[in-house]
């Protein structure tokens, strides 16, 4: 019975609690609804869609699925829907489904040589790419495979043999194979190199299986950067994803059709780059979603009869919101997920005409009904080179201009990731301001949404102008008299991290507390451990020893954040995860022990199951309460 009690108390303190506080705790955003769209029925009647909630008692997600009309309506639990969504896996003519599996093809552990020696746990590394992102690499891959849907036969392998993967490492998916319209074909998109090749290349491409001769072919071979996320139209036409430079990941992403037998590039001449696409449902259009000025919108382009009748796209959505994914479509409607600041992703219609929105689900109104939210509005900052730069302010709810308040400076990752109106449940801006502080998120230099040369600036020029964009943001917002300049912090994960760790040595005073997430500290070691060596040798300009390149060296010594570590002399706590091959494990750690043998005050938080982020909801709340705890200890 007493058990009872308590637990019961504890249900009412954590669930109950989510409507009782009226600002943003990590509990209220650990405990949100996430939303998920499946798709549109095949009817273009309804919506699926999933909710997953954390429950922080139990330490478990539950999800269940639900179906909405698209005209509106009340949401009702659904069990099996998947009779009710086209299958990508399923073939046009239903004979055939994909499948994916991992297939052993290497040794690489002590028992795959010694078989003998079972309780021995070693590697044998012969090349490289040894791990990737959080997983060591153990000699299988994962191969597209298709069977028959009328009888049991064992599946066919289709990459038999080959050390490549399809779906791609560490993140592809579904979009990374599909069939073609006469079912006698499956386009997969795989990278078949392999050892320092494969770590120091971005040039995936897009392969045509043929069921009947068995034969492949590589449709993409004269492109030598990613082509990704193959898809046909409802009229037999190919587009897909292509970056033209191989070793840039960040590289200007555009649509490209097949045409006549001819390859298009859609977006060629516009200055943006795509996130993703969809076909429209007649084939004579391509909707996708793009970063522009600190938001990710909807947009169309028609699909023309040449190149020579290709257009600029067309802006259809616009607000102060990131539409963070396509669904699907049912008539002159789209199915669109869509998040700000203030709050986590939904799923909403789009008037294809008049980019009109609505809400469709509301997983989450009745928490942030009962929530005071910050106000976020835009700033206009001068740069150091005469530009305009556009920040994100975040103020806290019930913000009073007579007031004095403590401010940081969110250093984005990537480096070249948009800083939108995303919604994070680790960097929640919506939280820091509950917690009483004023946030300003510059759109510094190297972050999409803001033209090609803007975007691209940052590489081989970490230290430099960007650094500056982010002085100029906080020296900015310093002039206004609600910010208490005696309490300026500066925060960021990833590059965000590194950034953080640079300007502790250069802020010349301003701030008076930093966090640093998973943050580059010393870039020989990064370039001697981190796996994506494609992004390293970009960015910074190849590798430290090439004492002749000049871009390089200056990465090395100028640009390193080792380097100017006797010049620290702030509290910073320093956050790394254990299985991040990202950002390995002994930039944190180094960074940590530089700060203690230096006397700085410090503090290192280790997640030795967590890789580049923090997936773990309870290690997610330790995280928050340490965040905030560090904060108020130092700022």
């Amino acid at each position: 019975m007493q058990k009872l009690v308590v637990r019961f108390l504890f249900l009412f303190t954590t669930l109950g609690g989510v409507f009782a506080q009226n600002v943003m705790t990590p509990e209220i955003l650990v405990q949100l609804n996430k939303v998920h769209g499946k798709g549109v029925t095949k009817d273009g009647n309804n919506l699926i869609y999933s909710v997953s909630k954390y429950n922080i008692e139990t330490n478990t997600k539950s999800t269940k699925t639900y179906i909405v009309p698209i005209s509106g309506g009340k949401a009702q639990i659904i069990n099996d829907y998947t009779s009710l969504l086209k299958d990508k896996s399923i073939s046009p003519n239903g004979k055939y489904k994909i499948t994916t599996s991992d297939v052993k093809l290497e040794k690489i552990t002590g028992q795959d040589y010694y078989p003998e020696l079972k309780k021995s746990n070693v590697k044998i590394i012969k090349s490289l790419n040894y791990r990737h992102w959080d997983t060591w690499e153990d000699g299988a891959f994962s191969h597209v495979m298709y069977s028959s849907t009328q009888n049991k036969n064992e599946p066919i392998d289709i990459m038999k043999g080959e050390p490549f993967d399809c779906p791609q490492k560490p993140f592809g998916g579904s979009e990374d194979y599909t069939w073609s319209p006469d079912s006698k074909n499956i386009l997969y998109v795989t990278k078949k190199l392999s050892g320092t090749s494969y770590a120091t290349s971005t040039n995936t491409d897009i392969y045509k299986y043929n069921l009947i001769s068995k034969k492949t072919i590589n449709l993409t071979a004269e492109n030598k950067g990613y082509d990704t996320n193959p898809a046909f139209s409802s009229k037999g036409q190919l587009a897909w994803l292509q970056m033209k430079r191989d070793g840039y990941e960040s590289d200007k992403n555009d649509i490209v059709v097949k045409i006549n037998g001819k390859t298009i590039n859609l977006t060629a001449n516009w200055d943006g780059t795509v996130n993703s696409f969809k076909w429209q449902n007649k084939g004579d259009k391509i909707y996708f979603i793009a970063p522009t000025l600190g938001t990710v919108q909807l947009f169309e382009i028609n699909v023309p009869s040449s190149e020579k009748n290709v257009k600029n796209p067309k802006q259809i959505t616009n607000g102060q919101f990131d539409v963070s994914g396509i669904i699907g479509q049912s008539k002159n409607t789209m199915i669109v997920s869509r998040r700000d600041m203030n709050h986590a992703s939904e799923l909403y219609t789009v008037n294809l005409s008049t980019g009109k929105m609505n809400q469709l689900t509301h997983e989450n109104d009745a928490i942030y009904n009962n929530l005071k939210l910050g106000k976020v509005e835009k700033r206009m900052v001068k740069t150091t080179d005469g530009k305009d730069m556009l920040s994100w302010v975040i103020y806290p709810p019930d913000f009073d201009s007579s007031k004095k308040y403590p401010t940081l400076l969110y250093c984005q990752g990537g480096p070249q990731g948009a800083l939108s109106q995303f919604y994070s449940f680790r960097w929640n801006f919506q939280l820091m301001a509950a917690n009483g502080y004023i946030i300003i998120a510059p759109n510094r230099r190297g972050m999409p949404g803001y033209g090609v040369e803007w975007n691209e600036q940052i590489s081989k020029d970490y230290g430099g102008q960007n650094m500056q964009d982010y002085l100029v943001a906080i020296d900015d917002i310093s002039k206004e008299s609600y910010v208490d300049t005696n309490r300026l912090g500066a925060i960021g994960a990833s590059y965000g991290g590194y950034s953080v760790f640079y300007l502790a040595a250069i802020h010349e005073g301003r701030f008076k507390t930093f966090i640093s997430h998973d943050g580059i500290f010393d870039w020989r070691s990064m370039y001697g451990t981190t796996e994506e060596l494609f992004f390293v040798n970009w960015d910074l300009g190849g590798p430290y020893w090439d004492k002749n390149n000049a871009a390089a060296q200056k990465s090395y010594t100028e640009f390193n954040p080792v380097e100017k570590v006797g010049k620290w002399n702030t509290p910073i706590m320093i956050i790394q995860g254990g299985i991040d091959y990202r950002v390995p494990i002994g930039q944190g750690l180094a960074a940590f022990q530089a700060a203690q043998l230096q006397g700085i005050k410090s503090k290192l938080l280790f997640f030795p199951n967590e890789n580049h982020w923090v997936l773990d909801n309870q290690n997610s709340l330790i995280w928050q309460r340490e965040f905030y705890k560090w904060l108020k200890e130092t700022l």
